[in-house]
């Protein structure tokens, strides 16, 4: 029973024993490990979503998931057929939104992952953009989980990812937004490369290790500098800046014009070359011909033309 079929003639007495609704739930579970947010996902209730399992276990002949721990796994029958149990339902979606006539004010809610660092420059914008549109959208900011980007984005948990360029996947699809580059901000007066790499530095991210995105570029030029302080957030640094003379941080631009700044400060071009940072929108290239998609996208992008 366990064997995945492929027959060149549809058996037509088979689909009266098929419940498809049971399907974006192995797909949920699949995805995001845990029949709770599964259920959250399809917006039904845990209870319903463990019955409809069970349900689906009977007719496969399968147990499909297992627990182990807080997870639930699958058996390698349900990896078998998860590739082909998702190109089916996407077909199943496109053939339904062919013929749909999408009209804007059928989107009700935007959500996007973002860095806290970067919704500033991008949500202000944003929502005012849609108000001028006059649709009443939700929108949820949601905090950036670089590491379920893909499963956020595959499952729809939310719309799209802002953040800064980089690779998340081939099956992410990346557009720029703004373009930025770094400064300095500082107590000095005057700003030359030997006072930059002289003094010590404040390095801002969210991770807990790794290396800094401008050291990444420093260090491919075999410069290093000092960090005597790493913190979180660019508004932490720039008290820090506003109480230690001898200190330097490197900042965007963009970002340092949203967030209060210290008489005392001043602001200098870096006094070596860093390239440019592009901040833009990622999405799931599933989504790429979805009609309500494609309208969000195309706002967006008219928005940092």
């Amino acid at each position: 029973m366990n064997n995945i079929h492929h027959k060149d003639v549809l058996d037509m007495a088979v689909f009266h024993k098929i419940d498809i609704n049971l399907y974006p739930l192995f797909i949920a579970i699949f995805e995001q490990k845990s029949i709770s947010k599964s259920a959250q996902l399809l917006c039904i209730s845990q209870s319903a979503a463990s019955h409809a399992l069970q349900r689906l276990r009977q007719h496969l002949q399968d147990d499909l998931f297992i627990r182990a721990g807080s997870q639930m796994l699958p058996t390698p029958f349900a990896e078998r057929i998860y590739p082909v149990i998702k190109n089916a339902l996407f077909a199943i979606q496109s053939i339904s939104l062919q013929k749909q006539n999408f009209d804007p004010s059928m989107v009700q809610t935007l959500k996007i992952a973002i860095h806290d660092e970067i919704e500033p420059i991008i949500f202000p914008k944003l929502v005012e953009h849609f108000h001028q549109l006059n649709l009443e959208v939700q929108f949820s900011s949601i905090k950036l989980d670089r590491k379920n980007v893909l499963t956020d984005l595959a499952t729809q948990q939310i719309d799209f990812v802002i953040d800064l360029e980089q690779n998340f996947n081939d099956k992410i699809q990346f557009k720029k937004l703004v373009q930025d580059q770094f400064v300095v901000c500082t107590q000095q007066k005057n700003m030359t490369a030997e006072i930059y790499f002289a003094l010590p530095h404040i390095g801002v991210s969210s991770r807990r290790t790794g290396v800094l995105v401008e050291d990444i570029y420093l260090n491919r030029k075999q410069l290093s500098r000092k960090i005597f302080l790493r913190c979180q957030h660019y508004s932490t640094a720039l008290q820090i800046l506003a109480q230690q003379a001898a200190v330097i941080l490197t900042i965007p631009k963009n970002m340092l014009a949203h967030l209060h700044m210290a008489e005392c400060l001043n602001i200098f071009e870096v006094p070596v070359e860093l390239p440019n940072i592009n901040i833009g929108m990622y999405w799931h290239k599933d989504l790429q011909e979805n009609a309500r998609h494609e309208f969000l996208r195309s706002e967006i992008l008219e928005i940092f033309a």
